[in-house]
């Protein structure tokens, strides 16, 4: 498949790429070896293939959540600086 000067162009504006003539020359001809191989993969059998969402069997690798016992609410405005009540003070950020 080859690619017209004006498609190349294109997918450069796409990228944001701007790009010389010769550039283009050249990236136009990559870019259509590169279709020319996919294009290759449709003559493949693949009606018996079986789908796989991962070729190895991927185990993840994070741990199990646990429950743990959380303090009270005195506990976690222990070391708060000022308190009004229950609630924390701040300084005022909008006038």
């Amino acid at each position: 498949m080859n690619l017209s000067n004006k498609q190349v162009k294109h997918i450069a504006s796409l990228a944001k790429i701007g790009m010389t003539d010769e550039e283009l020359k050249l990236i136009g001809e990559q870019l259509s070896q590169i279709l020319e191989q996919f294009q290759s993969l449709s003559s493949l059998e693949t009606e018996n293939v079986k789908v796989t969402a991962h070729p190895t069997g991927l185990n993840t690798v994070l741990r199990h959540d646990k429950v743990k016992k959380q303090g009270t609410k005195s506990d976690h405005l222990r070391n708060v600086p000022r308190l009004e009540g229950d609630f924390v003070r701040v300084r005022p950020v909008i006038e």
